[in-house]
């Protein structure tokens, strides 16, 4: 038998950053964000030896070890590892060895947190194996606590959160690892004109991520003013985010981006750099109306909002920048895990 699951990378609209410890845990963090059409992908397939075989397909890696109840974290697919020791450390060992194959749809420090979808899918496909007794909160909290705590990995929670439940969510982060997923009612007219005219952009470069959320962290602890309100101002545009998508005031999205944007490029050096900011400005000059660095910034995807049928021009304008425009839907559903 194999057992499989896929679950859905995110773009984050509004708030991003305010879900990184220590702010959010202080002040309370809010972030909207949605689900799109890019996914990671795991598959166990037991094996009658008593072997672990870990292959990363979309990078060419794969390592393999005596079957035992923990395996090595030595900087080659720990998130696997991690995920694996952790399953054996709290629900006991596997019954047999197996072979866990993974795949993702976007490079790692693209910004569609990747890394923590990957997470999920992995441990998604742990519990549809082994009939783990585990619902949506417990498995995005255990992807969190694997990532960031035993891992030790920089970065936020939205994204564990976003890949299990899937759709578009306002979520609410707070002290204590409590998080509120508040699912958004959207009319289906108003998802359309949003995918319609939010371009997706790969800036053909990726970017170590924990290096700005280390920065943006010690901001905090730093009780750094300017980007301590920065964040605070990211938390209001979750809000006006929230409600311009629910009483479809489309025609406000681009400018609650750019709002974001200039915001977020305040919480911590190197969110930006002098080649995102011409194609951000190029993007605008041809007609987007706003826009954003995915993720923690530095590299990875852009997204701009390009109002009636300006997506033409915006789409041309970036060409000259030598990236790559990436077609996705929204997607409903979050984590998926089936055997065959």
């Amino acid at each position: 038998m194999i057992y499989r699951s896929k679950a859905p990378l995110r773009i984050g609209l509004a708030g991003g950053g305010t879900d990184v410890s220590p702010y959010c845990d202080l002040y309370g963090g809010a972030i909207l964000n949605a689900t799109i059409s890019l996914y990671a992908y795991a598959t166990i397939e037991p094996l009658n030896v008593p072997e672990i075989i870990i292959e990363a397909l979309d990078r060419n890696e794969s390592v393999s070890y005596d079957k035992k109840d923990k395996l090595p974290i030595d900087g080659v697919l720990d998130l696997a590892t991690g995920a694996y020791n952790h399953i054996v450390s709290k629900y006991g060992p596997v019954p047999t060895g197996f072979k866990l194959t993974t795949v993702v749809d976007a490079p790692a420090g693209s910004g569609l947190g990747s890394s923590s979808t990957l997470m999920v899918a992995i441990i998604g496909v742990f519990a549809e194996w082994l009939n783990l007794p585990l619902g949506e909160y417990d498995i995005a909290q255990m992807a969190y606590d694997v990532e960031r705590v035993e891992l030790a990995m920089a970065g936020g929670k939205q994204d564990q959160y976003a890949a299990t439940f899937g759709g578009v969510n306002f979520m609410e982060f707070y002290d204590n690892n409590k998080v509120i997923v508040n699912p958004l009612r959207i009319k289906p007219e108003y998802l359309y004109e949003l995918e319609n005219n939010l371009l997706l952009y790969f800036t053909a470069t990726s970017r170590l991520s924990s290096t700005i959320i280390e920065a943006q962290s010690q901001n905090v602890k730093d009780k750094n003013k300017e980007s301590i309100d920065a964040m605070h101002q990211l938390k209001v545009q979750a809000q006006m985010m929230k409600e311009a998508l629910l009483k479809g005031n489309l025609n406000e999205i681009g400018t609650i981006l750019d709002f974001g944007f200039q915001h977020k490029k305040q919480m911590a050096k190197g969110i930006s750099n002098s080649s995102m900011d011409e194609i951000y400005e190029a993007a605008l000059k041809a007609g987007a109306t706003g826009g954003k660095i995915s993720g923690a910034g530095g590299g990875g995807f852009m997204m701009f909002y390009c109002p009636g049928n300006t997506r033409y021009a915006v789409r041309g304008a970036l060409q000259a920048f030598g990236g790559e425009l990436r077609p996705y839907n929204f997607t409903e559903r979050g984590l998926v895990s089936w055997n065959i």
